[in-house]
């Protein structure tokens, strides 16, 4: 019987992985339709003649102010009622967010549908992860870093797709409503696979400490890296395709594929590296090193070519688990409440997402043609946040 549980638990594990395979469309659809979406919301044509599409920014900028607003209840809710009622309302949400998104006819409703899609983001983050961890106990970081999978193997095929919409004459609202169509089906799997049973001894010794835990600085820091690894690939992701075409790049959707791949790569090099013995905080602090020097070379070379590496690169080192192993790193000082732990880092990439994409959408606003190489300098600062941040997680972990 034990064993028919644990072949359930895979599949289990397979629907949750797959509602990060569909997050993975809706955090970086929109970034991939701003022209289409400005020119549905009534956006004005600049000087040059392309529409301004800083409302399609701050709109996504809003996918992290749903995040914002839900996670302090997502995470303590999954730890309490469990992980597939956190899944189901993450997973409605959803739905509601791409049919919204598909029929939105102005930036308020593009707006209030994202605060939904962001809200969505944190009941999914607060069910995935911790169910994965909990399912596959043996290796918690490399069952965390392939919701990362997941979601990098999507924005791989998203070009294609788009592609494909767009030879067959399709409108731009196709995906949207395939996402939605797809993500409610996976909804109905996570409501009938088990989830994992918490150990009553693990709950109890929760429900003992829980008011008188007391959080660490280096606690504090490994939730902090949560906001700077955010920032390094939400501003690339969303970013890129403005600097691609300054450089002269007539063609930018060529760097979201190679940025897939290169998280793809990372991840599935990252899981080998830690089952080899390589430290999670070891992770934390070279990635986003090599981050920021692609950063700066993005910034000093100014030719289309170093963005195609850039995109492969920031794949790598900035989308490549960093968020995922912050979470794995975060869990180790809440052992009792990973969920919680969840939240709290997924709390400081969600103000990174609202904050730092709104500065963004500013800087594109008024920054004119210099604005993409000030969001470069903007990303490599944040970047080099991150790095001091993992050294003194590394320095003062076991204190």
């Amino acid at each position: 019987m034990k064993q028919k549980t644990n072949k359930m638990l895979i599949f289990t594990s397979l629907a949750a992985y797959f509602t990060y395979f569909i997050h993975g469309i809706g955090a970086s659809i929109l970034g991939q339709y701003k022209p289409e979406f400005a020119a549905a919301w009534g956006a004005k044509p600049l000087a040059d003649g392309t529409l301004d599409v800083s409302m399609v920014v701050s709109v996504i900028a809003a996918l992290g102010l749903g995040r914002l607003i839900s996670l302090p209840f997502s995470g303590p809710l999954s730890d309490k009622y469990g992980r597939k009622l956190s899944g189901i309302i993450g997973v409605l949400c959803y739905v509601a967010y791409f049919f919204g998104m598909a029929n939105s006819t102005s930036m308020a409703m593009g707006y209030a549908f994202a605060v939904i899609g962001g809200i969505a983001n944190s009941f999914l983050d607060t069910c995935v992860s911790p169910t994965c961890m909990e399912i596959y106990v043996n290796n918690p970081s490399v069952a965390n870093l392939f919701t990362k999978f997941s979601i990098c193997l999507s924005q791989f095929l998203l070009p294609f797709l788009i592609g494909i919409v767009a030879s067959a004459n399709m409108s731009y609202k196709t995906i949207f409503i395939v996402a939605g169509i797809a993500i409610l089906i996976d909804g109905i799997l996570i409501l009938i696979l088990p989830f994992p049973a918490r150990e009553k001894a693990v709950q109890a010794k929760a429900d003992k400490k829980k008011s008188g835990h007391k959080i660490s600085p280096a606690a504090i820091a490994a939730i902090l890296i949560g906001f700077t690894s955010s920032s390094t690939f939400m501003l690339w992701l969303n970013c890129n395709q403005e600097l691609a075409r300054s450089y002269g790049m007539a063609d930018p959707s060529k760097i979201q594929s190679l940025y897939a791949l290169g998280t793809a790569t990372a991840i599935l090099a990252t899981a080998a590296f830690i089952k080899k013995g390589l430290k999670e905080i070891n992770v934390l602090i070279f990635y986003p090193l090599i981050s920021t020097i692609m950063l700066a070379l993005c910034y000093f070379i100014q030719a289309p070519f170093i963005c195609l590496v850039g995109g492969f690169v920031i794949g790598y080192a900035g989308a490549g688990g960093v968020l995922q192993l912050a979470v794995s790193t975060t869990a180790e000082f809440f052992p009792e409440n990973k969920g919680t732990a969840t939240s709290l880092v997924m709390i400081a990439s969600s103000i990174a997402n609202y904050t730092i994409l709104s500065l963004a959408g500013y800087i594109t606003k008024v920054g004119g043609s210099s604005a993409p190489r000030m969001i470069l300098l903007l990303n490599m600062a944040v970047t080099i946040v991150g790095i001091l941040l993992a050294l003194f997680v590394k320095k003062n972990r076991n204190k």
